[in-house]
């Protein structure tokens, strides 16, 4: 499906409202927890301020390195003294609890009979801390809610339950958004492609069955994480399937629209970026990056794309988008992470061709007017959040590093937080 192309004076005015409605509404969350992926508005900002601003003389310190978090490419949780996280330990995949001190373990539930295994095998959920409580999905195709004293409350499979089904063969990768009551996830089936339940207990409050609105992509989940957008005033779950980009009304689980433009047939990867009104999406494999409009219509909503950027200008793989001051950053390239700089308004890159300064894909994360980029090989990058030229402020590489270094920085309390694999390491930030 191709959405006809609309640049008009009037859109560009209706997006510079919502970018600054956003700039100006959007306030900081109190406090300094990490509690889900991609951090507190689920848009890989953190909102501390006061970070050192140069590791041009000397690297951030490392304050301590813990061992147990099983293995997996997750990120972390990290709520109070306690930090949360996913691994593949000896008897099965699960969930690990450690003491944000020292990094010691203080617990691990397993969840899964022996270690998954899709072809890529490891953990890469980042669990949602709520209150007492905490919410996972698994690589092989759970949901399970847990105590935070790792305690197992309620868990459901999505094969069983739902049909589910994933785009290809590496495993679940979504990490549950959790809204109000409501727990929401995203099995792929045919006739549940996203579920909501009730967060406590695991009931089914609904289930949205997708229509066959593209023929791009492929049927069944992405490996993206669900995002909330309240466009065209109407609360709605955002998510990228293996088809592209949907709409799903809260309140119901209504399918309210699809965007297949930046979708690929292999893995769709990035979380979509909410921009107000619109919504900013991503894929490699060739694919490319568009920009929707979200309108009213009647009692559902339209998308209708406004601009779309190919593979050559943007395809950010996986690692994700941050957008900041009306300015999208990620990595840019197929197993690459260029960094790059878009004007969201418009689409037209700022900086022009940078060449990345680690290898492989690029994890994203911002603070407190900067970026730290996590490259595959392990090299940690902080650059300059402006949109004026790339401007580099110094680089590290971490103390271990053993495969894929995909794991999202996570950024809280003034600590830099980078797991690799069975190892959690703690720099001072």
């Amino acid at each position: 499906m191709k959405i006809q192309m609309k640049a008009t004076q009037q859109y560009r005015l209706g997006l510079l409202v919502s970018l600054t409605a956003i700039a100006l509404g959007n306030s900081p969350v109190a406090g300094k927890d990490w509690p889900q992926f991609r951090g507190p508005n689920l848009d890989g900002k953190s909102t501390e301020t006061g970070i050192i601003k140069s590791w041009e003389q000397k690297a951030p310190e490392l304050l301590w390195m813990g061992e147990g978090m099983g293995n997996g490419y997750a990120s972390v949780s990290v709520v109070g003294d306690r930090i949360y996280t996913t691994g593949d330990m000896k008897d099965g995949q699960g969930v690990v609890a450690i003491d944000a001190k020292d990094g010691k373990v203080l617990w691990s539930t397993v969840l899964t009979e022996g270690v998954p295994k899709h072809g890529f095998e490891g953990a890469r959920c980042t669990p949602t801390v709520v209150g007492n409580q905490l919410w996972v999905t698994t690589s092989n195709g759970m949901i399970a809610c847990l105590t935070t004293d790792g305690k197992l409350v309620w868990k459901k499979s999505f094969e069983k339950e739902w049909g589910g089904k994933m785009m290809s063969g590496w495993g679940y990768a979504e990490s549950v958004l959790v809204d109000g009551n409501a727990a929401i996830c995203t099995p792929g089936g045919p006739a549940a492609m996203m579920v909501a339940l009730n967060k406590d207990t695991g009931a089914e409050l609904w289930k949205c069955q997708m229509p066959e609105f593209s023929k791009n992509g492929k049927p069944g989940a992405g490996y993206s994480s669900v995002v909330i957008s309240k466009a065209a005033g109407v609360k709605q779950y955002v998510q990228m399937t293996g088809r592209g980009v949907i709409g799903v009304r809260a309140s119901d689980g209504k399918f309210l629209w699809g965007y297949d433009h930046s979708a690929n047939g292999v893995a769709n990867i990035s979380s979509p970026v909410i921009a107000g009104e619109h919504v900013f999406s991503s894929s490699a494999y060739g694919a490319g990056a568009g920009m929707v409009r979200l309108d009213k219509d009647g009692d559902g909503v339209k998308a209708t794309e406004l601009y779309f950027l190919k593979a050559d200008v943007l395809q950010n793989h996986h690692g994700g988008m941050v957008l900041v001051d009306g300015y999208i950053y990620c990595g840019h390239k197929q197993n690459g992470g260029d960094p790059v700089c878009i004007d969201v308004k418009t689409g037209k890159s700022m900086w022009g061709a940078v060449k990345a300064p680690g290898k492989g894909s690029a994890a994203v994360t911002y603070v407190d007017g900067h970026l730290i980029f996590r490259y595959q090989d392990g090299l940690v990058v902080l650059v300059e959040a402006t949109s004026e030229a790339f401007r580099m402020k110094g680089s590290f590489t971490p103390k271990h590093q053993e495969k894929e270094s995909w794991a999202h920085p996570v950024v809280s309390g003034g600590k830099l937080y980078l797991r690799e694999q069975d190892k959690l390491m703690c720099y001072q930030l």
